[in-house]
Parts: C-alpha cells; sequence; structure tokens
C-alpha cells in the first residue's frame, strides 16, 4: 500500500527535475505514489522550434521520470513562456480535475516569485485549485525553486522566496543529476546556475543552511496536521 499521493505540478517538463528531482527519488524509494502535469513543452518559445525537437523533448521528459520514480498523469501543449495569456480559470479547472482524479496528500508546485511567467501562473493556479474545503486528502503544499527562473527574480522590497523546509538528499543527488542530463538542451556552462555544477552548489548552500551535505528547499505554504 503506498504511504502518501504526491503530485507535481509543473510548468515545463525539467522543472520537476531541476526543481525538486532529489525529493522525488527520495520519495519514490519509500514507496510513495507519485504522479506529474505540465503544461508547456518548454522549449516552443525558442525560435524555429521543430516537432521533432518537441517529440525529443518529451522523450527526454519520459527518461526523467524513470530514473527519479513518477509518472507524467498528463503533458499539456499550452504555449510556452506565454500563460498569463491563458485563463487562470482554464488552467485552474485542469488542476482541479487530476486533483479529483489522483486526490494527492502533498502538492509540490513553483514559487510565487519566479523570474518565469508561467511558472508565478501556475503557482496561483495550484494555490487556488487545493484552496482548503472540507473533507480535503491535501495535507502539505510545498513550492520548490528553479535555477535562473526563482534566483534571477530576487527584488529589494519584494516578496522572494524563503525557504523554511530543507530535505536531505545526499542520498539521491546523483539521481537528481542524471534526470537534469536528459534534458540535455537545458544545462548551461558553468558558472550559469542551471550548470551542473551550478546546481550541485545550490544543494550545497542549501545544505549548509540547514546542517546537511546536500539539500533541496522548498517554502512551506499550507501544512495541515490531520489527525
Amino acid at each position: 500500500m503506498f504511504r502518501k499521493k504526491v503530485l507535481i505540478i509543473v510548468a515545463h517538463t525539467d522543472d520537476e527535475s531541476f526543481g525538486c528531482g532529489g525529493l522525488i527519488k527520495k520519495l519514490s524509494l519509500n514507496k510513495n505514489k507519485i504522479g506529474a502535469i505540465s503544461f508547456t513543452n518548454g522549449i516552443s518559445a525558442r525560435s524555429n522550434t521543430t516537432k521533432k525537437e518537441i517529440k525529443k523533448r518529451q522523450e527526454e521528459s519520459i527518461k526523467a521520470s524513470k530514473i527519479l520514480g513518477f509518472k507524467w498523469l498528463a503533458q499539456f501543449n499550452y504555449p510556452d513562456n506565454q500563460l498569463d495569456k491563458i485563463s487562470l480559470l482554464e488552467i485552474i479547472k485542469i488542476i482541479e480535475k487530476y486533483k479529483i482524479k489522483f486526490r494527492p496528500n502533498v502538492v509540490l508546485t513553483h514559487n510565487f516569485s519566479d523570474l518565469n511567467i508561467d511558472h508565478r501562473k501556475i503557482a496561483e493556479a495550484t494555490l487556488t485549485a487545493f484552496r482548503p474545503e472540507p473533507k480535503e486528502k491535501l495535507e502539505k503544499l510545498l513550492t520548490f525553486e528553479i535555477p535562473s527562473a526563482t534566483d534571477f527574480r530576487m527584488l529589494k522590497n519584494k516578496k522572494n522566496f524563503t525557504p523554511n523546509y530543507f530535505v536531505n538528499i545526499e542520498k539521491f543527488l546523483k539521481f537528481k543529476v542524471k534526470a537534469i542530463k536528459c534534458y540535455k538542451n537545458e544545462v548551461k556552462p558553468y558558472p550559469h546556475s542551471r550548470s551542473l555544477n551550478g546546481i550541485k552548489n545550490l544543494c550545497k548552500i542549501r545544505g549548509n543552511q540547514s546542517g546537511l551535505k546536500f539539500a533541496e528547499a522548498f517554502e512551506i505554504i499550507r501544512e495541515i496536521e490531520k489527525n
């Protein structure tokens, strides 16, 4: 019997690996049931993107899911980096559909402070879809950070990502890196924050902040003690 149902809601395929790949692997090895939905392919905003490249990206996402131990429940093809043009209600209804179908105990999604507009739109839609109701299954709603999206929008006098939940991923960092490597065009040269060294450095920093060797950091939006 599965311990928990975990739903990952991301704007783009690859966000799950960059954002919470270590935690996903940890949860999957502990026999939790993990599903994910994405809303854009993550590359069509780039010039001259071909159908072949979009298909390749989907194949990469499936490889990453097998490494980390989760299943893609759905991958939508909304316009990349243009989710602000889509009705928030439309996105909320999709999330609510999978909320009812999957009945997650834990939800992981983007942080509200990200530079990427798609991330912010999905964060808002997720929070709305999982607004508190009687007899809800949800126990924990967490937001994660994405290198080059969360760190690139640190604004003065604005609410930035403030982690208050840290997960030890020392045993799982290699799986996170392996999953990220599946997305070949998303890995940048050092010293970019999306470089492999940049990813490891961030995990070291989050570990330093929490007395661990390597960690992923999250912001708890809501946590409910059911018993």
